[in-house]
């Protein structure tokens, strides 16, 4: 009788993080730095989890988050896996396509620069 370990690449990792994709970096930090540009935001920080990755935007260092971006694939087939989700947790913007639900800063950005 021979006893049988799982190989690393037969089952699922627990390890297994939601990422940003490199398009989905670029749209984000392409908002991320004409905000910084125009002197509103100064810095950032991204978490990976396990159900969901998370960018998070900062006024300044030392403070909670003003908005999160978040990318949550149990989501896909519902509301969207994009969102925009404010300092206070409330969802300001979500759907399907992350270039449409980034639109939100639009005008944000042309308030911040007048």
């Amino acid at each position: 009788m021979t006893i049988q370990t799982p190989t690393p690449f037969s089952r699922k990792h627990a390890d297994d993080k939601v990422a940003f994709d490199r398009h989905e970096l670029g749209l984000i930090l392409g908002i991320y730095g004409r905000f910084v540009a125009a002197g509103d935001w100064r810095d950032y920080a991204m978490s990976f989890l396990r159900d969901v990755a998370v960018f998070s935007i900062f006024r300044r260092t030392a403070e909670h988050p003003i908005y999160r971006v978040e990318k949550r694939p149990r989501l896909r087939n519902r509301q969207g896996m994009y969102a925009v989700i404010s300092m206070d947790g409330q969802v300001l913007k979500r759907g399907h396509d992350l270039a449409v639900v980034m639109r939100y800063f639009d005008r944000k950005l042309i308030r911040a620069i007048d």
